[in-house]
């Protein structure tokens, strides 16, 4: 059985979640949207990874968190500043306004 949460079931939640999804993917085949969420699974994996690298190479004081050979050592994607998922979400923003967005 689905656990309650504050307004409904995990299931409620879920469904609320993939009818979302379907909303945001509009036109597009299932078939070819898979490629674009793939892509940001992707991102976001080498992201973390790098990110995780780089905290712990910021604690060494003999590392260099910015050489692209600590990266390589650990065969861990370098990635750019303004490329890393956290850069991409929390600084850029998108004007809805004029998109066309329906935001019910």
């Amino acid at each position: 059985m689905a656990q309650p949460t504050n307004g409904g079931t995990i299931r409620d939640l879920e469904a609320k979640l993939w009818q979302a999804a379907d909303k945001l993917r509009g036109h597009l085949d299932a078939a070819e949207y898979k490629h674009v969420v793939l892509g940001l699974i992707f991102l976001k994996y080498i992201s973390d990874s790098f990110q995780s690298l780089y905290d712990k190479l910021q604690a060494d004081h003999l590392a260099d968190p910015e050489d692209r050979d600590e990266y390589l050592a650990e065969n861990i994607f370098f990635v750019l500043s303004n490329g890393s998922m956290s850069t991409n979400t929390s600084e850029r923003r998108f004007d809805y306004s004029s998109s066309g967005f329906d935001h019910s």
